[in-house]
């Protein structure tokens, strides 16, 4: 069980499926029991808590009553006596004694942290505190924030016994608030503080911290006039209410900005953690100083080259090289240095596949039906990012070239401001590359023990030492045999990583004697490899040989992943009959010892040459299509497992969870189409919703149309499902205007075409009349496809046929008990029913609010402001579209984040705000254009240049109104055109 009290008083079941607690005094028991943290509450206090000193004759069996129904709800377990009063479990394998013991038992503690959401929260703002990296901080503070549904404990607000610990979450609660509006002032966010705090600090005016937040980021955002204002007023109200003055904090800040002190400026470069996705290093960067300024010359601002690609036999560290460089050049990107890892694309994937890696990775936003060309991803791609000034680092290329290098020559070509780094063992050959040959490490000329040291490899091999055996240094005596090793392992880095750690068994001679002996045994020489890849071809050989039976069959079953995995997931595809999944963390653990398996954080995984390694002695072993299958499975059942949790309280864990595994549930994809169909498709099915919100609906579409293809046999209904699914994507993925208005919405498409295939085609995928779900036997699978396809046409302006199909949906869910597609349908059908708009749009609100699903509050909170704003009433307007900013914010939903900012513009200028509208403006713009999201710039425009004409300033609005232009006409947008010169012609002279 789950506990909400950050809100209205909410109880989740361990499938996240939402618990009714009836009756006022059982709920408000529960909240009793909740407010002191599972520890006992004798029945004294809960009789005086409950009835507020007046208890009803009997009292004691009145709550004995009152404990019975809770027990019937939450189960009898969990509600226990003991001599000290009642008390609840909140650990789900918690014993009677177990909630007081909870600092000795961590599974226990961690637990009860994520069974009650104000636990969460306080444990996030702890994490989010002591974490170094603003970006980080800003995200955890914005993730505990967004488990408050409302005021704490609101069912019990009045009760005497909930108003201490209601106090105290709500200062928390500011507190929390204040600490993120000071990291997002360090990350640059000034503009979007400066519109955002003004509402905190109204409500809260005399919260000096909260309001010298808001001051700094006025002053940022150049409304120095404001925050000036904004100290008197607080001086103002402090006399007034407190005889007393500002605090010397807002007295100092209101000096500087008088003085306009230099370190009040904004931030002059973002945080490079906002503009880059480079991992941080495990290890330091040994023997590569003058390569790392080499390759910055290269690609550096006096230099014309704008690709360089680095080769070097497996092992060698052209990764590890690259990502240095990388970072190094991160302040001179404007728009981002990238990684974008492809060694887990199969040696079959096209340009597109690669253009799809690259889009996902920079963040961009595929999901404008008025996109031109989404078939065509590459050039989608170079579209994108023609104005940027970026870096992308294209890192495992060997089994890629060919379609490497025609990505690499479209984006040379179309993006001026493009420039690539490429890791590979041979080059691309095209024209405007230069290669940058990688080789092993410098070797020992001489064995004292000051000449090793200064040798790469030496340096290399004696810090990876002294990690395994600690005290380990390089001396008179073990000198020579450290430089005998590093040459026979050629100085090559992952050699000498992977022997290291020998060194806990034998001495320095005696590994050196064993690599002599077995490097000069015949039998070790890998035939036709160069002499340097038959170094680490042997060294593997002999890591491989040193390991026990069930160390080699773990490792090997690992190199199925393409980007590591989860213990859990470890234990599901590694373990077999024969390896007990229990056995497998000890296994990892020693293959981590051995530096064969690298951890990093929560995951582990295979460097590339150790990968490719393991894979080949997977197929030696005849276990690739066994292991192949409970990968995909594995895969499968999680995805499925995410799927549901997508839509409750859950939310944004699922979508990180689901984003951490999007490469190898990619590769799960490419082996079921190959073998199991059925995987594939139900594969494609569980993952249309994640796709969804993440924007990713190109990759959505090409996966459910690669799935439908496959052979196999599948379950009932699932190819119907997915046939329905990739009819609704083909909706959200087309021009508007390619199917004709009236008649047949499938006109022109042959009568044996199904409608999925209509929709490839070209045409609108729903004849008149039809249900595309026709034969799905889940009805409430049914009614969210019906719903699904139904706003897809609605978006396409085909409103009859869309509403008719969302008014089933909506008839089906409450059939089958479906709150989700219940709240869903409802929040469509407000936006086109007006008699009945706002009275649906506030119960779809609540359901999705019992539900806890995020998206879903955001797109009622949407409809309910559009109501507002219908009723003329513009403060609650823009309170609910606040709202939904920084719901958006938090799922990270950048097309919903622009569309809010464009509303909020539009509403401050309703309200004649013309600098706030001007601010929100500048803000969805500069989002757009990070994102590709071309309509929004478009919108964003148009909306700058209203703003401007408002203002007087005709030269601006003509500015801004001619680039909306050129982008609609770009980009094919008759609309964007359409509004553009309609506020031409009242800008332009009569």
């Amino acid at each position: 069980m789950r506990y909400g009290v950050l809100g209205p008083l909410a109880v989740w079941d361990a499938e996240g499926a939402p618990v009714r607690v009836p009756e006022a005094k059982v709920r408000a028991l529960l909240a009793d029991l909740l407010i002191h943290g599972g520890g006992p509450v004798p029945p004294d206090r809960l009789i005086e808590d409950l009835w507020a000193g007046n208890p009803p004759d009997g009292s004691a069996n009145a709550l004995q009553t009152k404990i019975s129904q809770l027990r019937r709800v939450l189960g009898r377990e969990r509600v226990v006596r003991e001599p000290a009063g009642y008390r609840l479990l909140l650990a789900e394998n918690a014993n009677i004694a177990d909630n007081a013991n909870l600092a000795d038992d961590t599974n226990n503690a961690d637990d009860v942290i994520g069974a009650v959401d104000a636990l969460r929260f306080q444990e996030l703002a702890e994490r989010a505190r002591a974490h170094d990296e603003p970006a980080v901080k800003a995200d955890l503070f914005a993730e505990a924030l967004a488990l408050w549904r409302g005021p704490a404990y609101a069912d019990v607000a009045e009760a005497l016994f909930a108003r201490g610990e209601i106090a105290r979450l709500e200062e928390l609660r500011l507190t929390v608030l204040e600490d993120r509006a000071d990291v997002r002032l360090t990350l640059g966010e000034h503009h979007a503080l400066a519109a955002e705090l003004g509402e905190l600090v109204a409500r809260y005016p005399l919260r000096e911290r909260l309001r010298t937040a808001h001051m700094r980021a006025l002053y940022r955002a150049g409304r120095q006039g404001d925050a000036l204002r904004s100290f008197q007023e607080l001086r103002s109200l402090l006399k007034e209410e407190l005889g007393v003055s500002p605090g010397p904090g807002a007295t100092v800040l209101h000096e500087a900005i008088l003085r306009q002190e230099p370190h009040l400026a904004p931030p002059t470069v973002e945080s490079p953690s906002c503009r880059t996705n480079l991992p941080t290093p495990l290890t330091s960067l040994i023997g590569r100083r003058e390569a790392v300024g080499e390759v910055r010359a290269r690609l550096g601002p006096d230099s014309d080259t704008r690709l360089v690609t680095l080769t070097g036999l497996g092992g060698v560290g052209k990764t590890r090289l690259a990502t240095a460089a990388a970072r190094d050049m991160a302040e001179r990107f404007t728009h981002g240095v990238w990684l974008v890892e492809l060694a887990g694309l199969s040696a079959v994937s096209t340009p597109d596949d690669i253009a799809e890696r690259v889009i996902t990775t920079l963040g961009l936003c595929d999901t404008s039906a008025s996109e031109p060309n989404l078939d065509d991803l590459v050039g989608w791609l170079c579209q994108a990012v023609a104005e940027k000034r970026l870096l992308i680092l294209l890192d495992n290329c060997e089994h890629l070239v060919e379609p490497v290098a025609a990505l690499a020559g479209a984006v040379l070509s179309a993006v001026p401001g493009g420039h690539l780094l490429v890791t590979s063992q041979e080059a691309l050959d095209i024209p405007g590359e230069v290669v940058h040959p990688v080789p092993p490490l410098a070797l020992p000329e001489h064995t004292g023990p000051g000449a090793a040291a200064r040798s790469g490899a030496v340096e290399l091999f004696v810090e990876r030492a002294a990690a395994a055996v600690p005290g380990f240094v390089l001396d008179a005596d073990n000198a020579p045999a450290v430089s005998a090793i590093c040459r026979r392992l050629d100085g090559i880095p992952l050699a000498l990583e992977l022997v290291a750690p020998r060194l806990r068994a034998l001495s320095p001679d005696e590994l050196a004697a064993r690599l002599d002996d077995r490097f000069t045994r015949p039998e070790v020489r890998a035939r036709g490899l160069p002499a340097r890849q038959q170094t680490l071809r042997s060294m593997l050989d002999w890591s491989w040989q040193l390991l026990t039976a069930d160390e080699r069959t773990v490792l090997r079953r690992l190199a199925v992943y393409a980007d590591g995995c989860t213990l859990e997931s470890a234990e599901a595809v590694c373990a077999d009959r024969d390896l007990p999944a229990e056995r497998v963390p000890d296994l990892l653990a020693r293959l981590v010892d051995r530096s064969l398996v690298v951890r990093e954080g929560g995951r582990f995984r295979l460097l590339e040459s150790v990968a490719a390694y393991c894979a080949e002695r997977l197929t030696e072993a005849g276990e690739a299509a066994a292991v192949r299958a409970r990968f995909v499975r594995c895969c499968t059942e999680l995805a499925e497992r995410e799927n549901e949790r997508l839509r409750g309280p859950d939310q944004r864990r699922c979508l990180e969870r689901l984003d951490a595994e999007t490469v190898n549930l990619r590769r799960a994809l490419d082996l079921a189409v190959t073998g199991s169909g059925e995987h594939a498709v139900r594969l494609v099915n569980a993952l249309m919703w994640y796709w969804f919100l993440r924007g990713r609906l190109t990759e959505a579409r090409r996966s459910l149309q690669t799935a439908l293809a496959a052979e196999g046999g599948t379950a009932p209904g699932a190819r119907p499902a997915a046939r329905a699914w990739l009819t609704g994507v083909t909706l959200r993925t087309s021009p508007a205007d390619v199917s004709p208005a009236n008649g047949s919405l499938a006109e022109g498409a042959p009568a044996d075409v199904s409608p999925a295939e209509a929709a490839a085609g070209g045409g609108s995928p729903v004849p008149v009349g039809e249900d595309p779900t026709a034969g799905l036997d889940d009805p409430v699978l049914r009614a969210r496809l019906q719903w699904f396809i139904g706003t897809g046409l609605t978006g396409q302006g085909h409103h009859r046929e869309g509403l008719r199909l969302v008014e089933a949906s909506l008839a089906g869910a409450r059939t089958a008990g479906d709150r989700w597609g219940e709240a869903a349908a409802l929040v469509e059908l407000a936006g086109h029913v007006p008699a009945r708009g706002e009275a649906h749009a506030e119960l779809g609100a609540a359901l999705f609010h019992e539900i806890g699903d995020r998206w879903g509050q955001l797109r009622a909170t949407r409809s309910l402001a559009l109501a507002a704003e219908h009723h003329g009433d513009r403060a609650r307007t823009e309170r609910l579209h606040r709202e939904g900013l920084l719901m958006a914010e938090e799922l990270g939903l950048w097309t919903e984040v622009v569309e809010t900012l464009i509303r909020l513009g539009r509403t401050a200028l309703a309200g004649g705000h013309v600098r706030r509208a001007r601010e929100r403006y500048e803000r969805a713009l500069s989002v757009s254009a990070e994102r590709a999201y071309i309509r929004g710039e478009i919108r964003a425009e148009i909306g700058l240049g209203r703003a401007a004409r408002l203002h007087g300033d005709r030269e601006s609005a003509r500015r801004h109104l001619n680039r909306a232009l050129a982008k609609s006409r770009s980009s094919a947008s008759a609309a964007g055109a359409a509004d553009a010169l309609a506020e031409l012609e009242l800008v332009l002279p009569v």
